[in-house]
């Protein structure tokens, strides 16, 4: 099985509990208590006023993770690929179109059915930051997180060049809470990289395997509050690099294929000999 060698050098988190990555990592690693009361969804200050009063909370959500883990790279955004995966994309927005197709079907909104659709944060970010690349959005359900990480490690490998990953989900509204589960609001980013830096966070090796695993189980009580969120998923992983620990990681793509992920995490000035061997990476 191949085992391919990715690096981080950009992480970025935003929750109502857990507002930025600081916050987020000093709460899973026993050293702070989360938020509270809840933060409301920071306000887009990269959009025009027009535009950010008309911005929905995914946008909001996406743009918010994305500036965190760019601006910890040090990478230039424009000249980023970008994946941003949701599983439910804007659940308000829908739930929204729905009820006034059913009750004043003439005041539908263009500007609200263009939020709708499911590529408009990363179409909105692409335009924000004159980014010309082909950009892309991932669902994949229950999976959504795994599913859009995999991409952006492939993607990163394949072209060798920083990728953004921008993971997004807020709650399930009106009707849509009879049939769609998600609960409260997350963004996860993270800006992943072929080759190691002064800036790189954590090594990562991963290798796609042909079995069937579970969830990762979640460690603190912050991270199981957000457990209800679609994109909860990606919990672990950041539990993980907040902790700073080398550690294995397998995330289920399917009933029938995993991601694994081994890690060890910390700054270049001082790697595991291993692992400085293995990927390359020197001081």
């Amino acid at each position: 099985m191949s085992v391919f060698t990715t690096h981080i050098e950009g992480i970025g988190l935003w929750a109502p509990s857990l507002p930025g990555w600081p916050t987020a990592r000093a709460v899973f690693r026993g050293e702070a208590a989360a938020q509270h009361p809840p933060l409301p969804v920071p306000s887009p200050l990269m959009l025009s006023p027009a535009e950010r009063r008309r911005a929905p909370q995914t946008v909001a959500l996406a743009l918010a993770a994305s500036e965190e883990a760019i601006r910890a790279s040090g990478q230039d955004a424009s000249g980023l690929l970008a994946v941003f995966c949701s599983a439910h994309g804007d659940l308000p927005v829908i739930d929204h179109l729905c009820s006034t197709l059913v009750d004043t079907p003439l005041l539908l909104s263009p500007t609200r059915f263009l939020h709708a659709i499911h590529n408009a944060p990363v179409g909105l970010w692409s335009m924000l930051n004159h980014n010309t690349h082909a950009n892309t959005a991932v669902s994949g359900a229950a999976h959504s997180f795994a599913c859009g990480l995999l991409e952006a490690l492939v993607l990163c490998e394949a072209e060798r060049c920083p990728v953004l990953l921008t993971a997004y989900d807020t709650a399930a509204v009106g009707a849509l809470q009879h049939t769609t589960r998600s609960a409260g609001a997350l963004a996860v980013a993270l800006v992943l990289s072929p080759g190691c830096n002064g800036r790189t966070q954590a090594v990562w090796r991963w290798r796609l395997t042909p079995d069937r695993v579970a969830e990762p189980a979640l460690r603190s009580g912050a991270a199981r509050a957000l457990s209800g969120n679609g994109m909860s998923g990606a919990l672990p992983v950041f539990e993980a690099l907040a902790r700073g620990e080398q550690t294995t990681i397998a995330l289920p793509l399917s009933a029938h294929q995993a991601l694994h992920i081994d890690w060890a995490s910390g700054p270049p000035e001082a790697p595991e000999p291993v692992l400085a061997a293995a990927t390359g990476c020197t001081t």
